[in-house]
C-alpha cells in the first residue's frame, strides 16, 4: 500500500510540475503523517504540522496507515520543492463518512491516539471548505492539520464505538458511567484555524 501511494503521489506532483497552468497543488494527507513518533508522550509542545510521524516507529508497530501516508506525503513535498511546485497539503483527521467502518486502516492504534490526546476527526463538509480556502489563499503555505473534534472522553469514545460497531453496542459500557473526565488535547491546527477565520464557503 505504501509503495502504491508513493508512486501515485509521485506521478500527480510530476504531472502537475508538467503543466504549466497550474497554480497550486492541494496535497491531501492525514494526521497519521504527524503523530507517530516515538518521543510523542515525552515533548513538551503539542504535536502540529511541523512534526513528520517516525516511518520506523510505524513500521514496528504495524501502524501502515502512517507508513502509507508519511512517505508518500514526503515524496509529494520532495519532488514539489525539485520541480519548484506550489503545493499545500491537508493533514485530515479521521474523516467522519457514513459508511466508517471499524476495518479503516486509520483506525489501528486508535486506542493509543485517545490515551495521547491526539486522537481528531473531521467532518466532511470542514474538510471540503479546508480544501477550497488553502487553495483560494494566496497566503497559506506548507501543511495544514485539519481537524474540527477531537475523541478525548469517554463519551466521545463510546460514541465512536458504536458507530463503528452497531451490532454490538449492547455490550459497550454507558457513557455516563465514567462521569467528566477527559484527557489533554496534545494536538493543534490553529495554523488552519487562524487562516479560515474569514473564510466563507
Amino acid at each position: 500500500m505504501a509503495d502504491v501511494e508513493v508512486r501515485a503521489a509521485h506521478n500527480v506532483l510530476e504531472a502537475c510540475a508538467q503543466t504549466e497552468t497550474m497554480d497550486k497543488v492541494v496535497f491531501t494527507s492525514s494526521a497519521t503523517a504527524v503523530v507517530w513518533r516515538e518521543d510523542r508522550k515525552t515533548m513538551e509542545l503539542d504535536l502540529d504540522e511541523r512534526h513528520w510521524s517516525d516511518v520506523n516507529f510505524c513500521r514496528k508497530f504495524k501502524l501502515w496507515h502512517g507508513v502509507s501516508k508519511t512517505m508518500a506525503e514526503k515524496s509529494a513535498w520532495a519532488l514539489a520543492m525539485d520541480r519548484g511546485v506550489n503545493m499545500v497539503s491537508i493533514n485530515a483527521g479521521l474523516m467522519m463518512a457514513h459508511d466508517l467502518s471499524i476495518k479503516h486502516p486509520y483506525l489501528r492504534g486508535a486506542a493509543e491516539m485517545y490515551e495521547d490526546g491526539v486522537f481528531v476527526t473531521v467532518d466532511l463538509a470542514f474538510l471540503v471548505d479546508a480544501h477550497i480556502c488553502v487553495y483560494e489563499d494566496v497566503s497559506s503555505y506548507g501543511r495544514y492539520l485539519c481537524f474540527n473534534h477531537i475523541i478525548n472522553t469517554h463519551e466521545d469514545a463510546v460514541q465512536l464505538a458504536r458507530k463503528l460497531t452497531p451490532g454490538a453496542s449492547s455490550s459497550l459500557p454507558q457513557s455516563d458511567d465514567y462521569g467528566k473526565s477527559f484527557i489533554e488535547q496534545r494536538i493543534s491546527n490553529k495554523k488552519l484555524n487562524k487562516l479560515m477565520v474569514d473564510f466563507e464557503a
